[in-house]
Formats: C-alpha cells, sequence, structure tokens
C-alpha cells in the first residue's frame, strides 16, 4: 500500500493506493478508515485503488471549514480532482455516499460507475430506521448498529499502540462530527430533487441486517435516477457490508465496475 498526500481547502488530505489498473476511488463510511481493511485488498486484485480521506476523518484535517452541504461537495470535488486523472469509478459508503451523489451530478464525464454502500442522505420517516445521532455518547453505542458483527468495527477503532488515548479519543469524536456538519438532523441533503443528473450506471448495496438506512431509500434513490440502476442486498451484513461482508463485497462491485 502506498501513501500520498494533497491539498483541499489548505488542508492536508492524505490518500492511499494499491494495485494497478483502471481506477477506482472509495470514499469511507461512518467514521472514515483508521487502517487499510481486507476489503480494499480484494478490489486491488484487478484495478488500482485510491482511498482518499475526507476531512475530519482519520488522516485528513479540515472539517471545521466545513459548514453545509454546499462546503462538503466543494472539498469532495476537489479532492476527487487531486487523486485521480480522467474517468474513474466511485465507490462510497455510509455517510460519504451523498458526497458521492453530489459529485456525480456535477461530473458527470469523469465519474463513471457509482457503487454506493447504505447510503446516507435519503430521509424516509416511515421505515423506523434507528437514528445514527440520537445515540448516547461514547465508542461502544456504535458497533452493535454498525456491523453485524460488531467485533469488526471494534477492531477497525482499536487504538494504536504509539498514540496517546486523549489523542485518539479526539479523533474518534473529530470524525462523527465531520458527518454530522452536513447530515444532521434529518439525514436528508435533498438529493432526490437533483437525482435527474446523475445517469451514470449505479450499483446500490445494503446489509441485509442494516439498522440504519432501510431499503425503501435506496428504492427511492432509484427511482429517481435515470439511468441505470440496481439494488443488492448482501447477507450476513449491517451498515458497513465493507467490514461485515468484505470478500463478497468486493466481488460484487468488481463485477459491476
Amino acid at each position: 500500500m502506498r501513501s500520498r498526500s494533497l491539498r483541499c481547502n489548505g488542508a492536508e488530505v492524505r490518500v492511499w493506493e494499491q494495485g494497478e489498473g483502471e481506477p477506482i476511488v472509495f470514499l469511507a463510511g461512518f467514521g472514515g478508515l483508521p487502517k487499510w481493511i481486507p476489503f480494499l485488498d480484494g478490489l486491488a486484485e484487478s484495478r488500482h485503488v485510491i482511498v482518499p480521506s475526507l476531512p475530519g476523518f482519520p488522516g485528513a484535517a479540515g472539517h471545521d471549514r466545513l459548514d453545509d452541504l454546499s462546503d462538503w461537495t466543494a472539498a469532495t470535488l476537489e479532492i476527487l480532482e487531486g487523486a485521480t486523472d480522467g474517468p474513474f469509478g466511485l465507490i462510497a459508503s455510509s455517510v460519504s455516499a451523498p458526497l458521492a451523489l453530489e459529485a456525480a451530478a456535477m461530473q458527470r464525464q469523469r465519474i463513471a460507475k457509482l457503487a454506493l454502500i447504505g447510503p446516507f442522505g435519503i430521509h424516509d420517516e416511515r421505515s423506523g430506521a434507528m437514528d445514527l445521532w440520537a445515540q448516547p455518547p461514547g465508542p461502544k453505542s456504535y458497533p452493535p448498529l454498525l456491523c453485524a458483527s460488531p467485533e469488526r468495527f471494534e477492531a477497525l477503532w482499536d487504538k494504536p499502540d504509539d498514540m496517546d488515548e486523549i489523542e485518539w479519543q479526539v479523533t474518534e469524536v473529530r470524525a462523527r462530527e465531520a458527518a454530522a456538519r452536513y447530515l444532521w438532523p434529518l439525514n436528508d441533503t435533498g438529493i432526490l430533487k437533483r437525482a435527474y443528473r446523475i445517469t451514470q450506471p449505479m450499483l446500490l448495496l445494503r446489509g441485509g441486517e442494516d439498522k440504519l438506512v432501510p431499503r425503501a431509500c435506496l428504492e427511492k434513490l432509484k427511482a429517481a435516477v435515470p439511468g441505470e440502476c440496481l439494488i443488492q442486498e448482501v447477507a450476513e451484513a449491517g451498515h458497513l457490508v465493507e467490514l461485515d461482508q468484505p470478500d463478497a463485497l468486493a466481488r460484487l462491485i468488481n463485477q459491476f465496475i
């Protein structure tokens, strides 16, 4: 795995890369990626995988300069422009998916295909889905909501031996705050009003045990876009399918992109 950095709105952004071939970009889900995960290895077997951090996620600063969805969309576009040249496939999970959708609506020529995993950004008040932002504070609240196997999220966020405990807690809180800046309180970005511009082929993926994003939200998005759109559920997976079922998810995405 190779690492480099780029600048976004004056702040530094970490970019991980692995593999060779056609470029695909992955925007991580809730909390970001403090470490490389096996799902990315599955993608990199046949493609050049590029993993930039979003502001506030591990590896990137500058989230405190971004307040609303417009700010975050501009930052995402700048990061994508710095991450790779030419057309690419875009994969985004969870809280990153709304930003991927906004980018796809604005850059229809560069973003060739979209694969979204448990996409936030669409509100369905009848679904009874749990509210991520209404959970009691503390790291133990999130693993059971995010993964069918909570220990996978806990392992991702094990404190590195060389990091101070307080510094690590700040990293966790900052990552949660970053997504809340453009999604709180209703998790509704209004993307359905702009979805007519998203003409790229799109794959919508959802864990069969997702407690946060109901299938109804994926159905709404599919109905709103004019292009090809497929919905697939992954068994024995919660919201972050890339942690619960990395091999199965990589196979589905490699077949699509």
